[in-house]
Protein backbone atom coordinates (compact mmCIF):
# COMPACT_ATOMS: atom_id res chain seq x y z
CA UNK A 1 0.00 0.00 0.00
CA UNK A 2 1.18 3.54 -1.34
CA UNK A 3 1.87 5.70 1.99
CA UNK A 4 -0.43 9.37 1.78
CA UNK A 5 1.82 11.79 0.58
CA UNK A 6 1.30 15.94 1.07
CA UNK A 7 0.19 17.44 -2.10
CA UNK A 8 0.63 21.38 -3.04
CA UNK A 9 0.16 24.02 -5.65
CA UNK A 10 3.69 23.79 -7.37
CA UNK A 11 2.56 27.05 -10.09
CA UNK A 12 -0.99 28.53 -11.33
CA UNK A 13 -0.77 30.22 -15.05
CA UNK A 14 -3.92 32.43 -16.12
CA UNK A 15 -5.65 33.15 -19.62
CA UNK A 16 -7.39 36.10 -20.45
CA UNK A 17 -8.91 36.67 -24.04
CA UNK A 18 -8.27 40.16 -24.91
CA UNK A 19 -11.39 41.60 -26.33
CA UNK A 20 -13.01 43.37 -23.62
CA UNK A 21 -16.45 43.94 -23.11
CA UNK A 22 -17.54 46.82 -21.04
CA UNK A 23 -20.72 48.15 -19.07
CA UNK A 24 -21.08 50.19 -21.37
CA UNK A 25 -20.75 47.91 -24.64
CA UNK A 26 -23.46 46.39 -22.58
CA UNK A 27 -26.12 49.44 -22.60
CA UNK A 28 -26.51 49.18 -26.53
CA UNK A 29 -27.57 45.51 -26.21
CA UNK A 30 -29.74 45.55 -23.26
CA UNK A 31 -31.84 47.87 -21.42
CA UNK A 32 -29.32 48.57 -18.39
CA UNK A 33 -26.73 51.32 -17.14
CA UNK A 34 -23.27 50.88 -16.01
CA UNK A 35 -24.11 52.34 -12.18
CA UNK A 36 -26.97 49.63 -12.26
CA UNK A 37 -24.34 46.65 -13.06
CA UNK A 38 -21.75 47.65 -10.37
CA UNK A 39 -24.15 48.56 -7.29
CA UNK A 40 -25.81 44.70 -7.94
CA UNK A 41 -22.51 43.01 -9.05
CA UNK A 42 -19.42 45.24 -8.74
CA UNK A 43 -18.20 44.02 -12.50
CA UNK A 44 -17.36 46.80 -14.73
CA UNK A 45 -15.71 44.70 -17.41
CA UNK A 46 -15.45 41.00 -18.93
CA UNK A 47 -12.94 39.62 -21.40
CA UNK A 48 -14.65 37.37 -24.95
CA UNK A 49 -12.87 35.37 -26.74
CA UNK A 50 -12.98 36.17 -30.49
CA UNK A 51 -15.38 33.87 -32.98
CA UNK A 52 -13.85 30.61 -33.22
CA UNK A 53 -12.02 30.19 -29.70
CA UNK A 54 -13.20 27.29 -27.83
CA UNK A 55 -12.23 26.39 -24.06
CA UNK A 56 -9.51 23.41 -25.25
CA UNK A 57 -7.95 26.48 -27.08
CA UNK A 58 -7.67 28.72 -23.69
CA UNK A 59 -6.93 25.45 -21.44
CA UNK A 60 -4.23 24.31 -23.04
CA UNK A 61 -2.56 28.15 -22.90
CA UNK A 62 -2.56 28.17 -19.61
CA UNK A 63 -1.65 24.27 -18.97
CA UNK A 64 1.15 25.36 -21.45
CA UNK A 65 1.90 28.16 -19.09
CA UNK A 66 2.07 26.63 -16.37
CA UNK A 67 4.23 23.73 -17.55
CA UNK A 68 7.03 25.74 -18.68
CA UNK A 69 6.98 27.95 -15.42
CA UNK A 70 7.36 24.56 -13.46
CA UNK A 71 10.56 24.11 -16.15
CA UNK A 72 8.37 20.66 -16.81
CA UNK A 73 8.61 18.87 -20.54
CA UNK A 74 5.11 18.18 -21.42
CA UNK A 75 6.00 14.48 -21.35
CA UNK A 76 6.11 14.68 -17.19
CA UNK A 77 1.94 15.57 -17.05
CA UNK A 78 0.35 12.30 -15.64
CA UNK A 79 -3.15 13.66 -15.62
CA UNK A 80 -5.15 16.45 -17.19
CA UNK A 81 -8.53 17.60 -15.22
CA UNK A 82 -10.31 20.72 -17.14
CA UNK A 83 -13.06 21.87 -15.11
CA UNK A 84 -15.44 23.24 -17.61
CA UNK A 85 -19.35 23.37 -18.46
CA UNK A 86 -18.47 25.15 -21.88
CA UNK A 87 -16.98 21.76 -23.47
CA UNK A 88 -15.66 22.02 -26.91
CA UNK A 89 -18.24 19.42 -27.86
CA UNK A 90 -20.56 16.52 -26.10
CA UNK A 91 -17.95 14.00 -27.06
CA UNK A 92 -14.59 13.66 -26.64
CA UNK A 93 -13.83 15.14 -23.21
CA UNK A 94 -12.12 19.04 -23.36
CA UNK A 95 -8.94 17.37 -21.32
CA UNK A 96 -8.19 14.95 -24.31
CA UNK A 97 -8.19 17.80 -27.11
CA UNK A 98 -5.96 19.87 -24.12
CA UNK A 99 -3.93 16.70 -24.16
CA UNK A 100 -3.19 16.55 -27.88
CA UNK A 101 -2.26 20.22 -28.13
CA UNK A 102 0.39 20.86 -25.41
CA UNK A 103 1.79 17.59 -26.31
CA UNK A 104 1.16 15.66 -22.94
CA UNK A 105 1.34 12.04 -24.88
CA UNK A 106 1.84 10.43 -21.59
CA UNK A 107 -0.98 11.72 -19.60
CA UNK A 108 -4.59 10.64 -19.62
CA UNK A 109 -7.44 13.32 -18.31
CA UNK A 110 -11.10 14.15 -18.37
CA UNK A 111 -13.57 16.91 -17.47
CA UNK A 112 -15.50 17.79 -14.40
CA UNK A 113 -18.88 19.64 -15.06
CA UNK A 114 -19.95 21.28 -11.70
CA UNK A 115 -20.19 25.31 -13.04
CA UNK A 116 -18.93 27.53 -10.60
CA UNK A 117 -17.93 24.99 -8.25
CA UNK A 118 -16.21 23.33 -10.56
CA UNK A 119 -12.45 24.46 -10.29
CA UNK A 120 -12.98 23.85 -6.59
CA UNK A 121 -14.11 20.11 -7.28
CA UNK A 122 -11.22 19.17 -9.79
CA UNK A 123 -8.71 20.59 -7.60
CA UNK A 124 -10.14 18.17 -4.94
CA UNK A 125 -9.87 15.45 -7.60
CA UNK A 126 -6.44 16.22 -8.93
CA UNK A 127 -5.01 16.28 -4.82
CA UNK A 128 -6.25 13.01 -4.54
CA UNK A 129 -4.35 11.52 -7.33
CA UNK A 130 -0.99 12.99 -6.32
CA UNK A 131 -1.68 11.85 -2.52
CA UNK A 132 -2.23 8.61 -3.25
CA UNK A 133 1.24 8.10 -4.94
CA UNK A 134 0.39 7.55 -8.24
CA UNK A 135 0.78 10.68 -10.18
CA UNK A 136 3.60 13.62 -9.51
CA UNK A 137 2.58 16.19 -12.06
CA UNK A 138 -1.08 16.86 -12.14
CA UNK A 139 -2.85 19.75 -14.02
CA UNK A 140 -6.28 21.42 -13.54
CA UNK A 141 -7.85 23.49 -15.27
CA UNK A 142 -10.52 26.18 -14.78
CA UNK A 143 -12.12 27.43 -18.25
CA UNK A 144 -15.01 28.58 -19.32
CA UNK A 145 -16.27 30.19 -22.73
CA UNK A 146 -19.26 31.81 -21.54
CA UNK A 147 -20.19 34.37 -24.24
CA UNK A 148 -21.13 30.89 -26.45
CA UNK A 149 -24.09 30.09 -23.85
CA UNK A 150 -24.98 34.11 -22.91
CA UNK A 151 -28.14 35.23 -24.29
CA UNK A 152 -27.27 39.16 -24.73
CA UNK A 153 -30.74 40.04 -25.15
CA UNK A 154 -30.93 39.09 -21.55
CA UNK A 155 -29.73 41.47 -19.15
CA UNK A 156 -30.29 39.78 -16.02
CA UNK A 157 -27.06 36.85 -17.34
CA UNK A 158 -25.46 39.02 -19.69
CA UNK A 159 -24.46 41.32 -17.69
CA UNK A 160 -22.56 38.80 -15.18
CA UNK A 161 -20.34 36.51 -16.93
CA UNK A 162 -17.24 36.51 -19.11
CA UNK A 163 -14.35 33.98 -20.31
CA UNK A 164 -11.13 33.28 -18.97
CA UNK A 165 -9.28 31.05 -16.52
CA UNK A 166 -6.27 29.27 -15.47
CA UNK A 167 -4.35 26.44 -14.79
CA UNK A 168 -2.87 24.97 -11.65
CA UNK A 169 0.39 22.28 -11.49
CA UNK A 170 -0.60 19.93 -8.45
CA UNK A 171 2.76 18.27 -7.19
CA UNK A 172 4.05 16.39 -3.85
CA UNK A 173 5.34 18.08 -1.21
CA UNK A 174 7.49 17.49 1.52
CA UNK A 175 6.43 18.99 4.35
CA UNK A 176 3.38 21.17 5.54
CA UNK A 177 6.06 23.94 5.52
CA UNK A 178 6.73 23.29 1.83
CA UNK A 179 3.24 23.94 1.44
CA UNK A 180 0.01 21.79 1.13
CA UNK A 181 -3.54 21.39 1.18
CA UNK A 182 -5.23 20.91 4.81
CA UNK A 183 -8.86 20.11 4.06
CA UNK A 184 -12.10 20.61 1.79
CA UNK A 185 -15.35 20.68 2.67
CA UNK A 186 -18.02 20.15 -0.20
CA UNK A 187 -21.45 20.28 -0.76
CA UNK A 188 -24.61 19.41 -3.24
CA UNK A 189 -28.20 20.50 -2.84
CA UNK A 190 -29.77 19.32 -6.20
CA UNK A 191 -33.38 20.72 -4.90
CA UNK A 192 -31.64 24.45 -6.40
CA UNK A 193 -30.62 22.66 -9.89
CA UNK A 194 -33.44 24.03 -11.81
CA UNK A 195 -33.16 27.73 -10.57
CA UNK A 196 -29.86 27.95 -13.24
CA UNK A 197 -29.46 25.69 -15.32
CA UNK A 198 -28.92 25.50 -19.06
CA UNK A 199 -32.11 23.75 -20.33
CA UNK A 200 -31.53 22.78 -23.82
CA UNK A 201 -29.12 20.91 -25.78
CA UNK A 202 -28.83 17.26 -23.31
CA UNK A 203 -30.60 13.97 -22.45
CA UNK A 204 -33.61 16.08 -20.72
CA UNK A 205 -34.47 18.49 -24.30
CA UNK A 206 -31.88 17.30 -26.98
CA UNK A 207 -31.14 20.08 -29.31
CA UNK A 208 -33.79 21.00 -32.01
CA UNK A 209 -36.09 23.50 -33.74
CA UNK A 210 -38.29 24.56 -30.94
CA UNK A 211 -35.19 24.76 -28.58
CA UNK A 212 -33.69 26.95 -30.57
CA UNK A 213 -36.61 29.05 -31.18
CA UNK A 214 -37.42 28.99 -27.03
CA UNK A 215 -33.75 29.77 -26.62
CA UNK A 216 -33.60 27.08 -24.24
CA UNK A 217 -28.96 26.66 -25.22
CA UNK A 218 -28.19 29.82 -22.71
CA UNK A 219 -27.94 30.21 -19.05
CA UNK A 220 -31.13 30.76 -17.51
CA UNK A 221 -31.54 32.15 -13.68
CA UNK A 222 -33.50 33.35 -11.10
CA UNK A 223 -31.40 35.11 -9.91
CA UNK A 224 -33.02 36.00 -6.24
CA UNK A 225 -32.94 32.09 -5.29
CA UNK A 226 -29.17 31.83 -6.54
CA UNK A 227 -28.46 35.49 -4.54
CA UNK A 228 -29.90 34.21 -1.21
CA UNK A 229 -28.41 30.15 -1.46
CA UNK A 230 -25.00 32.06 -2.68
CA UNK A 231 -24.80 34.37 0.23
CA UNK A 232 -25.92 32.03 3.13
CA UNK A 233 -23.60 28.86 1.72
CA UNK A 234 -20.79 30.32 1.16
CA UNK A 235 -20.15 31.91 4.21
CA UNK A 236 -21.46 28.70 6.19
CA UNK A 237 -19.13 26.18 4.92
CA UNK A 238 -15.95 28.46 4.96
CA UNK A 239 -17.10 29.20 8.70
CA UNK A 240 -17.42 25.52 9.35
CA UNK A 241 -14.16 24.12 7.56
CA UNK A 242 -12.36 27.16 10.06
CA UNK A 243 -14.22 26.03 13.31
CA UNK A 244 -13.20 22.65 12.38
CA UNK A 245 -9.35 23.32 12.14
CA UNK A 246 -9.82 25.78 15.69
CA UNK A 247 -9.61 28.72 13.58
CA UNK A 248 -11.53 32.22 12.09
CA UNK A 249 -11.37 34.44 9.35
CA UNK A 250 -8.62 36.34 11.46
CA UNK A 251 -6.33 33.62 10.93
CA UNK A 252 -6.52 33.49 7.59
CA UNK A 253 -3.45 35.62 5.31
CA UNK A 254 -5.63 35.20 2.41
CA UNK A 255 -9.33 34.36 0.88
CA UNK A 256 -10.05 33.89 -2.43
CA UNK A 257 -13.66 33.71 -3.17
CA UNK A 258 -15.34 32.52 -6.44
CA UNK A 259 -15.94 36.25 -8.05
CA UNK A 260 -19.76 35.70 -8.58
CA UNK A 261 -21.65 38.98 -7.27
CA UNK A 262 -19.29 41.17 -4.86
CA UNK A 263 -22.09 41.47 -2.71
CA UNK A 264 -21.71 38.08 -2.24
CA UNK A 265 -17.82 38.14 -1.11
CA UNK A 266 -18.19 40.76 0.86
CA UNK A 267 -20.92 38.89 3.24
CA UNK A 268 -18.75 35.76 3.42
CA UNK A 269 -16.39 38.42 4.45
CA UNK A 270 -18.65 39.97 7.31
CA UNK A 271 -19.48 36.49 8.74
CA UNK A 272 -15.66 35.09 9.04
CA UNK A 273 -14.72 38.58 10.54
CA UNK A 274 -11.69 39.26 8.77
CA UNK A 275 -9.96 41.97 6.98
CA UNK A 276 -10.93 43.19 3.84
CA UNK A 277 -7.64 43.37 2.34
CA UNK A 278 -6.61 39.57 3.17
CA UNK A 279 -9.07 39.09 0.11
CA UNK A 280 -8.74 38.70 -3.42
CA UNK A 281 -11.25 40.50 -6.06
CA UNK A 282 -10.99 40.77 -9.64
CA UNK A 283 -14.51 40.34 -10.18
CA UNK A 284 -14.92 43.78 -11.14
CA UNK A 285 -12.30 43.23 -14.38
CA UNK A 286 -13.39 40.16 -15.31
CA UNK A 287 -16.95 39.23 -14.47
CA UNK A 288 -17.75 35.89 -13.67
CA UNK A 289 -16.17 33.29 -15.58
CA UNK A 290 -17.57 30.17 -14.07
CA UNK A 291 -14.84 27.29 -13.29
CA UNK A 292 -12.15 30.10 -14.09
CA UNK A 293 -12.85 32.43 -11.59
CA UNK A 294 -10.63 31.11 -8.43
CA UNK A 295 -7.35 30.57 -10.71
CA UNK A 296 -7.61 33.58 -12.09
CA UNK A 297 -7.95 35.25 -8.73
CA UNK A 298 -4.85 33.31 -7.65
CA UNK A 299 -3.01 34.57 -10.47
CA UNK A 300 -4.85 38.17 -9.20
CA UNK A 301 -3.40 37.65 -5.81
CA UNK A 302 0.45 36.32 -6.74
CA UNK A 303 0.75 39.32 -9.30
CA UNK A 304 -0.47 42.14 -6.59
CA UNK A 305 2.03 40.35 -3.60
CA UNK A 306 -1.07 39.86 -1.96
CA UNK A 307 -0.43 35.77 -1.40
CA UNK A 308 3.44 34.82 -0.47
CA UNK A 309 4.76 31.78 0.19
CA UNK A 310 3.57 29.99 3.88
CA UNK A 311 0.10 32.03 3.62
CA UNK A 312 -2.54 29.96 5.20
CA UNK A 313 -5.23 30.71 2.20
CA UNK A 314 -8.65 29.66 1.92
CA UNK A 315 -10.88 28.91 -1.43
CA UNK A 316 -14.32 29.19 -1.69
CA UNK A 317 -17.24 29.06 -4.21
CA UNK A 318 -20.31 28.10 -4.83
CA UNK A 319 -23.23 27.26 -7.87
CA UNK A 320 -24.98 25.90 -10.01
CA UNK A 321 -26.66 22.39 -8.56
CA UNK A 322 -26.19 23.92 -6.53
CA UNK A 323 -23.00 23.05 -5.00
CA UNK A 324 -20.49 24.92 -3.16
CA UNK A 325 -16.90 24.27 -1.26
CA UNK A 326 -14.24 25.23 0.55
CA UNK A 327 -10.44 24.25 0.83
CA UNK A 328 -8.31 25.13 3.12
CA UNK A 329 -4.40 25.15 2.10
CA UNK A 330 -0.97 26.42 3.28
CA UNK A 331 0.59 28.30 0.01
CA UNK A 332 3.49 26.29 -1.55
CA UNK A 333 6.12 29.90 -2.97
Amino acid sequence: MRKPVLVKIAGVAPVIPERILSNSDLEKLVETNDQWIVERTGIKTRHIVDPGVATSDLAAIAAKRVIDEAGLDAKDVDLIIVATITADMSLPATACLVQDKIGASKAWGFDLSAACSGFLYALQVGVQFVANGTHKNVIVCGVDVMSTIVDYTDRKTCIIFGDGGGAVLLQPSASEEDGCFIDFLHQVDGSGGQYLCVPGGGSRNPASHETIDQRMHFVKQDGAVVFKFATKKMADLCVRLLEEHNLTGKDLDVFVPHQANLRIIQSAVERMGMPQEKVIINIDRYGNTTAGTIPLALCTGLKEGKIKKGDLVLLAAMGAGFSAGACLLRWAY
